[in-house]
């Protein structure tokens, strides 16, 4: 069993790492600005299933071979930047077309989430990371290593979460007021558009 001291640290570290700007936290605020709170919630969930799947990798010892091989991790970082650029193309493609919230909710609802999953899948900085943060807070001597992880991984998506749910929460209140504006659309759009471009090159460009 993990002491409750190491937890708490273990916890506030999480919410830390979740508060940094990052390609997840950042995909939640755009989204929930464009779209509302209910859309950026369901992206927030999808991007924390995708998570689940990275901590069963970290505890699998799955997630070493994108640290060892740099094929696999190539791979991956090319299908995650080609993703980001598919959503930047879907990005300046809407112009200034409104979303209606309520419609969007009920027609996209899967496809958000899926969006989620496959925006965290596709990152391999995010199981690497997982390799390296998560087994500083686990001990042998407290049994399986593995279940340990997988605990620790369930705190982290707890952290996330949180902090997902906030900027949702926060982006959704200016949703309104972008969708009352046909300029504003096409001009946060074009932004949307520009950072999943950053954020592509950057995953491109990263090493693992």
């Amino acid at each position: 069993m993990i002491p409750m001291d190491v937890l708490l640290l273990f916890f506030v570290a999480s919410v830390a790492l979740a508060v940094a700007p990052g390609p997840d936290n950042i995909f939640v605020l755009t989204q929930s600005a464009m779209h509302g709170k209910k859309p950026g919630f369901i992206i927030m969930l999808g991007l924390c299933t995708g998570l689940l799947f990275h901590i069963s990798a970290v505890a699998l010892g799955v997630a070493a071979i994108f640290k060892t091989s740099i094929l696999a991790f190539t791979m991956l970082k090319i299908a995650g930047a080609a993703y980001l650029l598919y959503l930047a193309w879907q990005a300046f493609y809407a112009g200034s077309a409104s979303v209606p919230a309520a419609a969007s909710e009920r027609r996209d609802g899967w496809t958000l989430y899926t969006r989620g999953i496959l925006m965290n899948l596709t990152n391999p900085k995010v199981a690497i990371f997982f390799l390296s943060f998560l087994p500083q807070f686990a001990d042998p001597a407290r049994g399986s290593v593995s279940v340990q992880i997988m605990m620790l991984g369930m705190v982290f998506i707890l952290a996330a979460l949180i902090v997902f749910s906030l900027i949702a929460w926060v982006a959704s209140h200016i949703a309104h007021w972008l969708n009352s504006s046909r300029r504003v659309q096409l001009i946060i759009n074009r932004a949307v558009g520009l950072i999943f471009i950053t954020l592509a090159c950057r995953l491109l460009f990263s090493h693992q």
